[in-house]
């Protein structure tokens, strides 16, 4: 059996401006995406609702 973290990702995603964000995370208790931007050391967040508006994956 496998001992990840559910609530770890590992997915990228870009916004209308053509940002690219890293996604490492899902935090379910209140309901926001946690990211990375290239170049910055600190996580960013947002709603999740607002992430799907703004964000489309990259596959």
């Amino acid at each position: 059996m496998r001992n990840e973290d559910p609530n770890r990702l590992d997915r990228y995603y870009r916004n209308s401006r053509g940002l690219l964000v890293h996604v490492i995370r899902y935090d379910r208790e209140k309901q926001r995406v946690i990211f990375m931007i290239d170049g910055c050391e600190y996580e960013q967040c947002e709603p999740v609702q607002r992430f799907k508006e703004r964000y489309t994956r990259v596959k």
